[in-house]
């Protein structure tokens, strides 16, 4: 905070708790919702960014993801569960390089994968399941 004297009247009247405990507040707070950490940038004084949610394009490149995996998050997104097979399909890929992108994306912790082996098994956006809720 720039003006001090203002600063400590916050403090004094518990507007505020100490230096800086806010920042972390928001930052626990988005991690306890599987949501990406904002970003605090200094533009024009102090401004916070949230991300609409953690599956935006910019958020996967940041993870170092690839074209195709980035598309089957949005496939996901879409139609709520992809197949090794529906993946192989939309991406012109072979059954090795989908499984291995796929296990990536379970690693990640961006996918939950639903069965076990074989055409029972699908994979579903973590956090989707029923158990999970993240509250703010």
């Amino acid at each position: 905070m720039r003006n001090k004297g203002i600063a400590e009247v916050f403090f004094d009247t518990k507007i505020i708790e100490q230096w800086g405990s806010g920042i972390e507040k928001i930052i626990n707070y988005c991690k306890g919702a599987d949501v990406p950490e904002p970003v605090f940038e200094e533009y024009q004084g102090f401004r916070v960014i949230f991300r609409k949610g953690i599956f935006n394009e910019d958020y996967l490149k940041g993870l170092g993801l690839n074209e195709r995996q980035i598309k089957a998050v949005f496939y996901v997104k879409e139609k709520g569960k992809i197949t090794n097979k529906e993946y192989q399909e939309i991406s012109n890929i072979t059954k090795r390089t989908a499984s291995r992108d796929l296990a990536e994306l379970v690693s990640l912790k961006i996918f939950e994968q639903i069965g076990t082996t074989g055409k029972g098994t699908a994979y579903i956006l973590s956090g989707t399941t029923v158990e999970k809720e993240n509250t703010l």
